[in-house]
This record gives structure tokens, C-alpha cells and sequence, in this order.
């Protein structure tokens, strides 16, 4: 049985708007909130030396203060707590098991501290098998415009567009399918060089999007579902088309193998440069 929304709290204030959504994200799906704290774990070294008693006790204090908070912001809320020693990036990802969705907090590229960047971060993303949310502290209320999901017709999307409709469903909002075609280089030397091929290609591309959404639109009719498809770098062009975005949705394809962060270059540009939640959807 699950646990609700896991989320991952370091005491950042991309944690604190981690936790924020997904207490918004608990009431909306009738569910709880269940706070963790992965702490590194001490070398064996320095095991006789270490005050882990300390560092226990602040990741306790700090997960207990986190939960006060959203009860009072959301009475009723179940909120659980959980300090992991087993180090960020296991302890993440086992945990997740546990729940609906894991949510971390969101830092820009190029800064230093946090869940998302380096290895425990690409780990975690690579790894985890269940939907990952990723939150950016703004600093204001969260979006609610639709939710957009990015979509390739030509891969499984089912699992993909599935999240996305329901999420539209819950928040009483649209869903905007969004596909990406990046042209070769000679497409884009201009009508002196090569005949403007985007006009062609255009239509076939939207017929089978709407083929993809056809199922989901007659499962959810209350949910108005846009396709559209635009010329350019898939990433740019994905990040472009959520500017009002209350979430965007893009797939993430499961790997066993251990080597690897295991995501595309699109995935990486929606995560570096989304200012709405992303939520990475596993498939096969």
C-alpha cells in the first residue's frame, strides 16, 4: 500500500516549495504527504568520531517543523515523517517506492547545492520508478494554467499522456500535447537553397498526435486536449510552450542497466529551464 506523495526535504527553499506542492498535490488526490531526509551516510573512518546523533536530531527537528507547517496549511493533511540513512540517492529511490509520486526540489543550472545537481540527482532521476516531480522555488503561488506534456508519437505515450490528462482532470484544466520537430540542417537554408519541407511535414505529425490523444480525450471529455506541433530544438521549443504551464509532463524510458543518467537531452533542457513543476513519467 502506498504512503501517499513522498517528498524529499533538505532544509533548501527549493525543499520547502517541494513540500509545498505536494501537500497542494495530496488534497487534490485524497492522500497524504510523507516527509523524508536522506543523510549521508559516514565513511567507516570516522564512524568512532562522528556526531550523527547531531545531525539525526537537526534532520528530525527540521522534518517535524516541515510537517507542522502543512497541517496548519491544510488541516486534515496526513503527514508522515522518515530520516533515511541510507545515503541521497538510495535512500530516494527506495523510498519512493512507497509512494504515488517522489517529489524533490528544483535548482537552476549552474548552482551548487541540492537534490538535482550531480550524481545524486541524475541517479535518483534515472533510477526512480515512480512519476518524479521537480519544483522550482519561485517565490509566488504556483501556476494554473494547463498542463502541457510533451509527446513523440512515434514512442509508447500511453503512461505519458495518462499522467497528464488525469493531472488536468484533477485541476479542472487543459491538456496541451506538444510535439517537436527538429529539421535537418539543410531544411533551414531557405527557399533559394531547399524547398520549405515544414509544411509537409506538419500535418502528417499532427495526425498521428491526435491519433495518440484520441483515447484519452474520449476517457476524459471534460478535459480539452490541444495539439500542436512546432519546428525547432525539442527542448527549447517544449520549455517555450509551458511558459503558463501549471505542469509539464515528459516521459522518461526505464532502464536496468546501472551505468548512465539515463535521460534525454529534452528531459535535461525542461529540468534546467522549466520554471513550472516537471514531472518525469516512466515507460517501457
Amino acid at each position: 500500500m502506498t504512503q501517499g506523495i513522498v517528498v524529499g526535504v533538505d532544509g533548501t527553499e527549493q525543499a520547502h516549495a517541494a513540500a509545498e506542492w505536494a501537500a497542494d498535490e495530496a488534497v487534490l488526490r485524497g492522500t497524504g504527504v510523507q516527509l523524508v531526509h536522506a543523510r549521508e551516510p559516514w565513511p567507516e573512518s570516522v564512524v568512532p568520531f562522528a556526531t550523527g546523533g547531531t545531525e539525526e536530531s537537526w534532520a528530525e527537528d527540521l522534518l517535524a517543523r516541515t510537517a507542522e507547517r502543512l497541517r496548519g496549511q491544510h488541516p486534515g493533511l496526513p503527514v508522515s515523517t522518515r530520516v533515511l540513512a541510507s545515503g541521497p540517492a538510495p535512500g530516494l529511490v527506495a523510498a519512493a517506492e512507497s509512494g504515488e509520486l517522489l517529489v524533490l526540489g528544483s535548482r537552476a543550472l549552474g548552482e551548487v547545492a541540492g537534490y538535482l545537481v550531480g550524481s545524486v540527482a541524475l541517479t535518483v532521476a534515472g533510477a526512480v520508478e515512480r512519476p518524479l516531480v521537480l519544483v522550482r522555488a519561485l517565490g509566488d503561488a504556483f501556476p494554473s494554467g494547463p498542463v502541457t506534456v510533451g509527446v513523440d508519437a512515434r514512442q509508447p505515450v500511453d503512461a505519458v499522456l495518462g499522467f497528464a490528462f488525469e493531472e488536468a482532470a484533477r485541476r479542472g484544466s487543459g491538456v496541451h500535447a506538444v510535439y517537436a520537430q527538429q529539421l535537418p540542417l539543410y531544411a533551414t537554408l531557405g527557399p533559394e537553397m531547399v524547398p520549405d519541407i515544414r509544411v509537409a511535414v506538419a500535418p502528417e505529425i499532427e495526425r498521428a498526435l491526435d491519433e495518440a490523444l484520441e483515447p484519452w480525450r474520449s476517457k476524459y471529455a471534460d478535459v480539452p486536449a490541444v495539439a500542436r506541433v512546432l519546428i525547432g530544438s525539442a527542448g527549447q521549443e517544449l520549455v517555450s510552450a509551458a511558459a503558463d504551464a501549471a505542469l509539464v509532463v515528459v516521459g522518461r524510458r526505464t532502464r536496468r542497466s546501472a551505468l548512465g543518467a539515463h535521460l534525454g537531452s529534452v528531459t535535461h533542457c525542461v529540468v534546467h529551464h522549466s520554471r513550472a513543476p516537471v514531472v518525469l513519467v516512466p515507460h517501457d
